[in-house]
Protein backbone atom coordinates (compact mmCIF):
# COMPACT_ATOMS: atom_id res chain seq x y z
CA UNK A 1 0.00 0.00 0.00
CA UNK A 2 1.88 3.21 -1.27
CA UNK A 3 0.75 6.49 0.99
CA UNK A 4 0.62 9.80 -0.94
CA UNK A 5 3.73 12.02 -0.43
CA UNK A 6 3.03 15.15 1.98
CA UNK A 7 3.94 18.27 0.45
CA UNK A 8 4.08 21.26 1.91
CA UNK A 9 3.27 24.44 -0.48
CA UNK A 10 4.15 28.50 0.81
CA UNK A 11 1.36 30.56 1.23
CA UNK A 12 1.62 33.27 -1.50
CA UNK A 13 -0.38 35.74 0.80
CA UNK A 14 2.13 35.15 3.49
CA UNK A 15 4.58 36.13 1.19
CA UNK A 16 3.11 38.90 -0.03
CA UNK A 17 2.54 40.44 3.85
CA UNK A 18 6.69 39.84 4.13
CA UNK A 19 7.25 41.88 1.56
CA UNK A 20 4.74 44.74 2.80
CA UNK A 21 6.50 44.72 6.03
CA UNK A 22 10.21 44.21 4.43
CA UNK A 23 9.12 48.06 2.36
CA UNK A 24 7.31 49.43 5.20
CA UNK A 25 4.20 49.67 3.94
CA UNK A 26 0.92 47.93 4.57
CA UNK A 27 -2.35 46.06 2.62
CA UNK A 28 -5.37 46.91 3.12
CA UNK A 29 -7.43 44.40 5.72
CA UNK A 30 -3.75 42.87 6.12
CA UNK A 31 -3.43 43.11 9.62
CA UNK A 32 -0.44 45.79 9.62
CA UNK A 33 -0.02 48.76 11.32
CA UNK A 34 2.30 51.58 10.49
CA UNK A 35 4.60 53.24 13.44
CA UNK A 36 2.39 55.09 16.02
CA UNK A 37 -0.69 53.39 15.26
CA UNK A 38 -1.98 51.02 18.12
CA UNK A 39 -3.36 47.12 16.93
CA UNK A 40 -6.96 46.50 18.52
CA UNK A 41 -5.74 43.91 21.33
CA UNK A 42 -6.74 40.09 21.17
CA UNK A 43 -8.56 38.75 23.46
CA UNK A 44 -8.76 34.76 24.13
CA UNK A 45 -11.20 33.63 25.89
CA UNK A 46 -10.79 30.64 28.02
CA UNK A 47 -12.54 27.67 27.41
CA UNK A 48 -15.59 26.53 29.63
CA UNK A 49 -14.78 23.87 32.11
CA UNK A 50 -18.08 21.72 30.60
CA UNK A 51 -16.10 21.72 27.19
CA UNK A 52 -12.87 20.74 28.35
CA UNK A 53 -14.32 17.73 30.60
CA UNK A 54 -16.05 16.23 27.71
CA UNK A 55 -13.06 14.41 26.80
CA UNK A 56 -11.24 13.10 29.65
CA UNK A 57 -9.40 9.95 27.82
CA UNK A 58 -9.00 11.17 24.53
CA UNK A 59 -5.05 10.98 25.14
CA UNK A 60 -4.91 7.93 27.38
CA UNK A 61 -4.75 4.33 26.77
CA UNK A 62 -7.68 1.80 27.95
CA UNK A 63 -6.75 0.65 31.57
CA UNK A 64 -5.83 -3.02 31.70
CA UNK A 65 -8.28 -4.32 34.31
CA UNK A 66 -8.11 -8.16 35.05
CA UNK A 67 -10.77 -8.15 37.32
CA UNK A 68 -13.03 -6.81 34.36
CA UNK A 69 -11.80 -9.90 32.52
CA UNK A 70 -12.12 -12.69 34.94
CA UNK A 71 -8.63 -12.19 36.33
CA UNK A 72 -6.66 -12.65 32.43
CA UNK A 73 -3.04 -10.70 31.91
CA UNK A 74 -2.96 -9.37 28.75
CA UNK A 75 0.22 -10.51 27.02
CA UNK A 76 1.25 -7.75 25.26
CA UNK A 77 0.26 -4.00 25.88
CA UNK A 78 -2.12 -2.12 23.98
CA UNK A 79 -0.97 1.11 21.89
CA UNK A 80 -2.99 2.91 19.60
CA UNK A 81 -4.04 1.66 16.15
CA UNK A 82 -3.44 -1.59 17.32
CA UNK A 83 -6.20 -4.87 17.12
CA UNK A 84 -5.49 -8.21 18.86
CA UNK A 85 -5.93 -10.72 16.00
CA UNK A 86 -6.91 -14.76 16.58
CA UNK A 87 -7.51 -17.07 12.96
CA UNK A 88 -9.94 -20.08 14.67
CA UNK A 89 -12.98 -22.43 13.48
CA UNK A 90 -15.93 -21.77 15.80
CA UNK A 91 -17.60 -24.63 17.00
CA UNK A 92 -21.72 -24.52 17.98
CA UNK A 93 -22.09 -26.66 20.76
CA UNK A 94 -24.69 -28.69 20.34
CA UNK A 95 -27.33 -30.60 22.99
CA UNK A 96 -25.41 -34.20 23.70
CA UNK A 97 -21.96 -31.41 23.44
CA UNK A 98 -23.44 -29.71 26.68
CA UNK A 99 -24.52 -32.77 28.63
CA UNK A 100 -20.90 -34.09 28.30
CA UNK A 101 -19.91 -30.76 29.67
CA UNK A 102 -22.18 -30.90 32.26
CA UNK A 103 -20.44 -34.26 33.35
CA UNK A 104 -17.22 -33.12 32.79
CA UNK A 105 -16.60 -29.78 34.59
CA UNK A 106 -18.23 -30.46 38.45
CA UNK A 107 -15.67 -33.54 38.03
CA UNK A 108 -12.99 -31.17 37.11
CA UNK A 109 -14.08 -28.56 39.66
CA UNK A 110 -13.06 -30.85 42.47
CA UNK A 111 -9.72 -30.89 41.62
CA UNK A 112 -9.31 -27.30 40.11
CA UNK A 113 -12.67 -25.38 41.69
CA UNK A 114 -11.68 -22.00 40.08
CA UNK A 115 -12.57 -23.54 37.09
CA UNK A 116 -14.97 -22.30 34.72
CA UNK A 117 -16.76 -23.03 31.36
CA UNK A 118 -15.24 -21.46 28.40
CA UNK A 119 -18.05 -18.93 26.64
CA UNK A 120 -17.42 -19.92 23.38
CA UNK A 121 -16.09 -23.15 21.36
CA UNK A 122 -12.90 -22.96 18.70
CA UNK A 123 -9.69 -24.45 17.31
CA UNK A 124 -7.27 -22.31 17.03
CA UNK A 125 -5.64 -22.02 13.37
CA UNK A 126 -2.97 -19.22 14.65
CA UNK A 127 -1.56 -17.51 17.63
CA UNK A 128 -2.61 -14.08 18.99
CA UNK A 129 -1.20 -11.50 17.01
CA UNK A 130 -1.23 -7.67 16.22
CA UNK A 131 -2.77 -6.08 13.52
CA UNK A 132 -2.03 -2.04 12.27
CA UNK A 133 -5.72 -1.14 11.72
CA UNK A 134 -4.91 -0.18 7.85
CA UNK A 135 -4.04 -3.52 7.61
CA UNK A 136 -7.24 -5.35 8.66
CA UNK A 137 -9.01 -4.94 5.27
CA UNK A 138 -6.09 -6.45 3.06
CA UNK A 139 -5.48 -9.32 5.56
CA UNK A 140 -9.44 -10.38 5.67
CA UNK A 141 -9.50 -10.38 1.67
CA UNK A 142 -5.96 -12.27 1.52
CA UNK A 143 -6.89 -14.80 4.36
CA UNK A 144 -10.58 -15.77 2.50
CA UNK A 145 -8.69 -16.37 -0.76
CA UNK A 146 -6.57 -18.55 0.71
CA UNK A 147 -9.19 -20.61 2.40
CA UNK A 148 -11.48 -20.49 -0.35
CA UNK A 149 -10.26 -23.74 -1.57
CA UNK A 150 -11.02 -25.44 1.44
CA UNK A 151 -14.04 -27.93 2.08
CA UNK A 152 -16.36 -29.35 4.89
CA UNK A 153 -14.92 -32.18 6.87
CA UNK A 154 -15.08 -34.43 9.51
CA UNK A 155 -12.68 -34.65 12.92
CA UNK A 156 -12.64 -36.29 16.23
CA UNK A 157 -11.73 -34.53 19.50
CA UNK A 158 -11.95 -37.60 21.87
CA UNK A 159 -9.06 -36.94 24.32
CA UNK A 160 -8.58 -35.07 27.39
CA UNK A 161 -5.57 -32.75 27.51
CA UNK A 162 -4.25 -30.27 29.67
CA UNK A 163 -3.02 -26.72 28.10
CA UNK A 164 -1.52 -23.52 29.68
CA UNK A 165 -0.95 -20.55 27.53
CA UNK A 166 2.65 -19.49 26.87
CA UNK A 167 3.39 -17.21 30.12
CA UNK A 168 1.33 -19.97 32.27
CA UNK A 169 -1.49 -17.42 33.13
CA UNK A 170 -4.11 -19.38 31.79
CA UNK A 171 -5.37 -23.46 32.21
CA UNK A 172 -7.76 -24.94 29.92
CA UNK A 173 -8.87 -28.28 29.71
CA UNK A 174 -9.37 -29.42 25.86
CA UNK A 175 -10.40 -32.27 23.63
CA UNK A 176 -7.74 -32.69 21.37
CA UNK A 177 -8.34 -33.72 17.63
CA UNK A 178 -7.48 -37.67 16.99
CA UNK A 179 -8.51 -37.63 13.55
CA UNK A 180 -8.82 -34.97 10.96
CA UNK A 181 -5.33 -33.74 12.17
CA UNK A 182 -3.75 -33.74 8.45
CA UNK A 183 -6.80 -30.96 7.39
CA UNK A 184 -5.84 -29.00 10.40
CA UNK A 185 -2.43 -28.48 9.44
CA UNK A 186 -3.46 -27.84 5.57
CA UNK A 187 -4.96 -25.04 6.80
CA UNK A 188 -2.58 -23.69 9.08
CA UNK A 189 -0.09 -23.83 6.24
CA UNK A 190 -2.18 -21.59 4.66
CA UNK A 191 -2.76 -19.18 7.32
CA UNK A 192 0.77 -18.99 7.80
CA UNK A 193 1.49 -18.22 4.50
CA UNK A 194 -0.72 -14.98 5.02
CA UNK A 195 0.90 -14.03 8.48
CA UNK A 196 4.09 -14.45 6.76
CA UNK A 197 2.97 -11.99 4.10
CA UNK A 198 2.31 -9.57 6.55
CA UNK A 199 5.51 -9.82 9.00
CA UNK A 200 3.29 -11.70 11.57
CA UNK A 201 4.06 -14.81 14.05
CA UNK A 202 2.91 -18.24 12.78
CA UNK A 203 1.45 -20.98 13.95
CA UNK A 204 3.05 -23.46 16.60
CA UNK A 205 5.67 -26.00 14.51
CA UNK A 206 3.82 -29.42 15.85
CA UNK A 207 0.29 -27.96 17.02
CA UNK A 208 -2.43 -29.59 19.00
CA UNK A 209 -5.22 -28.99 17.74
CA UNK A 210 -7.80 -28.54 20.26
CA UNK A 211 -11.94 -27.53 21.74
CA UNK A 212 -11.18 -25.87 25.15
CA UNK A 213 -13.70 -26.86 27.05
CA UNK A 214 -12.84 -24.83 30.92
CA UNK A 215 -10.69 -22.37 32.42
CA UNK A 216 -8.42 -20.98 35.09
CA UNK A 217 -6.37 -18.35 36.04
CA UNK A 218 -3.16 -18.95 36.87
CA UNK A 219 -1.07 -22.70 36.07
CA UNK A 220 -3.20 -25.39 37.74
CA UNK A 221 -1.65 -28.46 36.11
CA UNK A 222 -0.37 -30.19 38.92
CA UNK A 223 -4.28 -29.84 40.34
CA UNK A 224 -5.72 -31.05 36.91
CA UNK A 225 -2.90 -33.73 35.32
CA UNK A 226 -2.92 -36.93 36.54
CA UNK A 227 -5.65 -38.44 38.06
CA UNK A 228 -7.97 -36.12 37.04
CA UNK A 229 -7.25 -35.77 33.75
CA UNK A 230 -7.75 -39.86 33.89
CA UNK A 231 -11.19 -39.50 35.47
CA UNK A 232 -12.34 -36.91 32.61
CA UNK A 233 -10.97 -39.22 30.11
CA UNK A 234 -12.96 -42.49 31.68
CA UNK A 235 -16.52 -39.94 31.65
CA UNK A 236 -18.84 -40.11 28.78
CA UNK A 237 -18.59 -40.78 25.26
CA UNK A 238 -17.11 -38.21 22.80
CA UNK A 239 -18.61 -38.45 19.00
CA UNK A 240 -17.48 -36.93 15.64
CA UNK A 241 -17.31 -33.62 14.40
CA UNK A 242 -17.56 -31.27 11.71
CA UNK A 243 -15.67 -28.29 10.21
CA UNK A 244 -15.13 -25.84 7.92
CA UNK A 245 -13.56 -22.47 7.89
CA UNK A 246 -15.65 -19.27 8.73
CA UNK A 247 -14.34 -15.86 7.81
Amino acid sequence: MNAAPLVGYSSSGSEDEAEAVAAGRSKPGSGLHRCGQNPLPSQRFPVPDSVLNMFPSTEEGPEDDSARHGGRIRTFPHERGNWATHIYIPYEANEEFQDLLDVLLPRAQMFAPRLVQMEEFHLSLSQSVVLRHHWILPFVQVLKDRMASFQRFFFTANRVKIYTNQEKTRTFIGLEVSSGHAQFLDMVSEVDRVMKEFDLTTFYQDPSFHVSLAWCVGDARLQLEGQCQQELQLIGTFEKYSASPSL
